[in-house]
């Protein structure tokens, strides 16, 4: 999602082949081991090794900023978390949906109104083009309320219940796809880090996320094509996600995640121009390792975030 007002985009419904990088490892320096991943630009920055949950490295970790779309990931989510929820519920585009991101300029599936698509579908929607409208649709049927409105405002009440229980001392959510219209979305590297190791835990957020692009059918026989927005997947050996991010408060953002042998680390990145090469650096720094890295191309029409 942009915040900033990026226009709607729409995109056919064939597949186009992306080009993965080829990742060439040499060994770290012990010098570049001992002093912490150097030339990271980011405002905010934030290194978990996810499995003994434990910090490796941060800059200004506690520090709260507007984190644009990446609060799909809590989105996602409250979602998965539902008690009892069913993955293959359908649930019917409603035109609402589309004049939100008309009205917004707001990133975007493309859903069309009438169609029906399952919660796991509008899953893909919301974590891989970044479709706000997906956002909706699933606040929308997860909140509670006699409106769109009531519904979609109880959904993100949800949204801080689970940062509360998360632990997220630091966050607050006004929105339901990072449009926060009063700039009260906010949130920090390490709580963003927190939020992301409880995410990828989740075996159906894991499979979404580590998808560089997907195909999905509506019930109408409708074919949805879309591409993860987040260029580490295919370029970075190991990444697995997780979510982009751009605002014009919040600048460029990256939650990331990538997995070597049993060793899973997960990554925050808030205002930082060069998101790519500094989770680059970051995983570089800890796996110790040198990573030549070409960033995987979106193909014409995709969406960017």
């Amino acid at each position: 999602m942009d915040s900033g007002g990026s226009a709607v985009r729409r995109w056919g419904a064939t597949l186009i082949a992306t080009t993965a990088a080829v990742s060439v490892l040499v060994p770290a320096s012990t010098a570049q081991a001992a002093s912490g991943p150097s030339g990271v630009t980011a405002k905010g920055a934030y290194l978990l090794d996810s499995g003994p949950n434990k910090q490796l490295w941060s800059k200004g970790a506690d520090t709260r900023r507007q984190m644009a779309s990446t609060t799909k990931v809590m989105t996602a989510v409250v979602v998965l978390d539902t008690r009892g929820v069913n993955l293959d519920k359908r649930i019917t585009v409603k035109k609402a949906y589309r004049d939100y991101v008309a009205r917004e300029g707001a990133s975007t599936a493309d859903l069309r109104t009438g169609d029906k698509l399952s919660v796991r579908q509008l899953l893909y929607g919301l974590l891989l083009p970044s479709g706000c409208d997906a956002a909706m649709a699933l606040a929308d049927n997860f909140g509670t309320g006699s409106t769109t409105r009531a519904r979609t405002t109880s959904f993100i009440s949800r949204m801080n219940k689970k940062a509360d229980q998360l632990g997220m001392s630091k966050t607050g959510f006004d929105s339901f796809d990072g449009i926060s219209g009063g700039g009260r979305n906010v949130s920090t590297p390490r709580d963003m880090a927190k939020l992301a190791r409880h995410a990828i835990r989740n075996s159906t957020f894991g499979t979404v996320v580590k998808s560089a692009s997907t195909r999905q059918k509506a019930t109408n026989g409708r074919t949805y094509t879309w591409y993860n927005t987040n260029k580490l997947l295919g370029s970075y050996r190991g990444a697995i996600g997780i979510k982009t991010g751009t605002g014009t408060a919040a600048g460029p953002c990256l939650v990331f995640a990538a997995k070597r042998g049993s060793r899973t680390l997960v990554g925050v990145l808030l205002n930082d121009a060069n998101r790519y090469t500094d989770a680059r650096k970051m995983l570089d720094w800890a796996y110790g390792t040198r990573t030549a890295m070409k960033l995987r191309s979106l193909p014409q029409g995709a969406q960017r975030d």
